[in-house]
């Protein structure tokens, strides 16, 4: 039987760091600095914890660890941003044009 790893969860051989104060206030900080944020929840998978995807109204996204996804629901609920499950709904458009143009070098 495997044991955790120290730093978070192990899953096969791929250790997983759990969240912690600074991802919640990454998450927070997002949130609170740009507009029509969006809350994507990502579940668990064999080589991530669940995450929390917010992707602001211009495509501008960040993504961070979150202890559940009950707790990323709750979070998106506290601040007023709409939550959804990713597996069901997928990634929104302008996240991906705001990857193009970035590597495009227009941000």
């Amino acid at each position: 039987m495997r044991r955790p790893a120290r730093d978070g969860l192990r899953t096969g051989s791929t250790s997983v760091r759990a969240s912690d104060g600074h991802d919640i206030a990454h998450l927070t900080d997002f949130v609170t600095t740009r507009r029509g944020v969006e809350g994507f929840v990502e579940p668990r998978t064999a080589v991530s914890d669940v995450t929390l995807l917010l992707v602001a109204h211009d495509g501008e996204w960040t993504r961070r660890r979150v202890p559940s996804v009950q707790w990323a629901h709750t979070f998106a609920n506290k601040h007023q941003v709409p939550s959804y499950d990713a597996a069901v709904v997928g990634i929104p458009q302008r996240m991906r044009d705001f990857n193009r143009r970035k590597k495009a070098g227009g941000i």
